[in-house]
């Protein structure tokens, strides 16, 4: 009747499919018998990240009726990049032999028989929620309908997440079409008995969630169509390129494709350990100092949030290598004046303002500074995915035309008044640039304050001057644009509401919005 666990296992907070959360870890569930389990006390809160996994999934220790620890399910394929990994394939069954040194875990493979590390976000528990191809577990209401609305999905696919209003209830989201709205999201709260079963409709319950699923796969019943496929997802990043690796040789790395070049180095995509795809930002020689870089990337490694571009690993001697993760579709600036720029309209282009907001409202929470936030240092990958990169580094900047806030490599046109003049960078000279960057966004791309040269920028806003409405842009997102541009700092908003504001936009804002031949 006693259940108890192997040596090096814990109760688990699993990160799964993409977005990061801080996620209050799991306890174990209970023994069978309903006897009391000898498990040890659950650790303390962690913030993971998750990509269907962007999705933080809470994973339980699921409990055979043997009495035995779990046996884990991958979810992906995963290639091993080190001697010390472990390469499986989605479906192959995992045992965990050790889960307690963060987020690599040592595992075996009940068909190869071989041991090593796997990342942790890339299998759930056996025949629990969470192995299920639709559980997105904890993803936003907004980032389902941006995953559904891809152009490759249709009528009828679906997800299921868990409900951002309702604790322990979750939502079935379904892509759905009409002649009047054309492709669309519809929600359904599922919610649960006191008795532990589900129901969308109170006529029709289910003892789990699996058979309300099949249910829908089989019969409208209700909805606005019959359940088809699964919403597709992308494999998530993994946490770190593999377990122990944070400062690597720089011999590991591979400079494929130059991708650009700035004043103070150059971006790469490049291989890690001739297995790994990733983004490489070169530093010139004397850009910043190396202790304070190593410094300063232990506190953004700990960032981790499903718009903050992931710092993977550094090379900490100079000239500084930073090794990120690497999104396809390269900076916003560039994607808004190139071809694909052309054809974004208001919607995608709030939407990418929102997912903008949303990695700083974490930097926010987090109590940490960007500095230096515009388009050039946001990065898109597939489906309009936005992440903002390259915060924190430019406090550590020590080039002197730099730091004296003047001359062509400060980005005047971007930064609040207070820190152009004396120094005073806080999220809310972020919020500043923020509403810069939305400039951006509605020009595709054109520079901020056309026709003006720095010190005439410094100037112009100082005396209490401030950009007008950009061409077919909305009033409302111009007095957005605004309020990010007050004098005084405190009255600016947070960027949770700005957050708040973008994600509702259509609906609280703009529900008469028409397309335009540019907007």
């Amino acid at each position: 009747g006693i259940c108890t666990f192997t040596e090096g296992i814990k109760p688990i907070t699993l990160p799964r499919k993409g977005f990061s959360h801080g996620t209050p870890a799991a306890t174990a569930s209970p023994c069978p018998s309903g006897a009391p389990c000898q498990v040890p006390a659950p650790p303390t809160t962690h913030t993971h990240t998750h990509t269907r996994d962007s999705l933080v999934r809470r994973v339980f220790c699921f409990v055979t009726s043997a009495g035995g620890v779990t046996m884990f399910v991958a979810l992906y394929d995963y290639e091993s990049r080190t001697a010390s990994d472990l390469s499986f394939r989605k479906g192959e069954r995992l045992q965990i032999i050790n889960n307690t040194e963060g987020d690599w875990w040592l595992a075996q493979s009940f068909t190869s028989g071989k041991s090593g590390y796997i990342p942790s976000n890339y299998v759930a528990p056996l025949d629990s929620i969470q192995a299920e191809e639709w559980y997105f577990g904890k993803i936003t209401r907004r980032d389902s309908e941006r995953l559904l609305l891809s152009l490759e999905n249709r009528r009828g696919t679906f997800l299921v997440r868990d409900s951002e209003t309702t604790k322990g209830a979750y939502c079935l989201s379904v892509l759905d079409y009409d002649v009047t709205k054309g492709l669309n999201v519809k929600h359904y709260k599922i919610r649960k008995l006191d008795s532990g079963g589900f129901y969308i409709t109170s006529r029709t319950q289910f003892t789990t969630l699996q058979q309300l699923v099949n249910h829908y796969r089989a019969h409208t019943d209700g909805l606005c169509h019959c359940l088809t496929e699964v919403c597709p997802v992308l494999k998530p990043q993994t946490q770190g390129l593999a377990r122990d690796a944070w400062e690597i040789p720089r011999d590991s790395l591979r400079l494929d494709v130059k991708l650009g070049q700035g004043c103070f180095g150059e971006v790469w995509m490049g291989t890690w350990n001739g297995t790994t795809r990733v983004a490489i930002k070169t530093l010139k020689p004397g850009t910043m100092s190396p202790e304070a870089f190593l410094q300063e990337a232990q506190v953004m490694k700990k960032l981790r949030h499903e718009k903050l571009v992931q710092l993977y690993a550094v090379v900490s001697e100079e000239p500084i290598y930073i090794v990120t993760e690497y999104m396809g579709q390269g900076s916003l600036l560039d994607f808004l004046k190139g071809d694909m720029g052309k054809m974004l309209r208001l919607p995608q282009l709030v939407d990418m303002a929102s997912q903008i907001a949303s990695g700083m409202a974490y930097v926010e929470r987090m109590n940490y500074v960007h500095r230096d936030l515009r388009a050039a240092n946001i990065l898109v990958g597939d489906n309009l995915v936005c992440k903002v990169a390259d915060f924190g580094l430019a406090r550590l900047i020590e080039d002197n035309e730099y730091t004296a806030r003047q001359g062509a490599k400060f980005p005047i046109k971007w930064t609040a008044p207070e820190a152009a003049l004396y120094g005073r960078f806080t999220i809310k000279s972020d919020v500043w640039s923020f509403g810069v960057l939305l400039t951006e966004l509605a020009t595709k791309g054109r520079v901020p304050y056309p026709g003006m040269v720095n010190r005439e920028v410094l100037d112009q806003v100082d005396r209490g001057y401030r950009m007008p409405c950009p061409a077919d842009c909305p009033e409302s997102l111009h007095d957005l644009m605004l309020q990010c541009w007050k004098k005084d700092p405190e009255e600016r908003p947070t960027f949770e509401y700005l957050q708040g504001f973008l994600e509702d936009y259509f609906t609280s804002t703009e529900p008469q919005y028409q397309p335009g031949d540019n907007l």
